[in-house]
């Protein structure tokens, strides 16, 4: 696995240590960010990239799509995930790409979350498949002040899983990619 893009471009990043992580493939993620940064996301969010988002990646596994948000021009991370062999392959890819300082990597229940201490312009919502986690994460993420006023959240689901409306979101893109399907919510 590698960075796709930005300025850790062609960096390694260490694959899960257990088969309870389903990372992203390489291919996939660089659609995802091909996607996030040459769209005009319109009025409250513009060019994704240039404003420096926080970003929350809340079923982090590896911690690929943080680094590569934070390759892109993220200005900070925030990781979280229950599964502690997730949190120490996180840890060891923030430290061998030098980005531990622009990451905080929590071990956390996205479902019930912290509080945040800052609002997130780019969210992204990657939980094991078919278990009905994007909705009441989202609302508990919501609740905790996570998700800022205007957001980009990415949610990936299986291709045969429906997936609602988020709350006050709206759906601008939803694209599959074999099994994996992304949809891009704007708040």
């Amino acid at each position: 696995m590698r960075i796709v893009g930005g300025t850790l471009s062609g960096r390694k990043i260490e694959p899960p240590l257990s088969e309870v992580t389903r990372p992203m493939m390489d291919r996939v993620r660089e659609a995802l960010f091909n996607i996030l940064a040459h769209r005009d996301w319109g009025k409250g969010i513009g060019e994704l990239f240039e404003g420096e988002p926080h970003v929350l990646d809340a079923f982090c596994g590896t911690g690929a799509l943080a680094f590569e948000a934070l390759s892109w021009g993220a200005k900070h991370a925030t990781l979280f995930d229950k599964d502690a062999s997730a949190l120490k392959i996180a840890r060891h890819n923030a430290a061998t790409l030098d980005a531990a300082s622009q990451c905080d990597i929590l071990p956390a229940d996205a479902t019930n979350p912290p509080q945040a201490p800052v609002p997130c312009q780019l969210v992204f919502l990657a939980p094991p498949y078919r278990k009905e986690l994007i909705p009441p994460t989202f609302a508990a993420l919501d609740k905790a002040g996570w998700i800022a006023k205007h957001a980009v959240i990415v949610c990936e689901t299986a291709k045969t899983e429906k997936l609602e409306p988020l709350p006050g979101c709206e759906l601008v893109v939803a694209r599959s990619y074999g099994e994996p399907m992304l949809h891009f919510f704007k708040r």
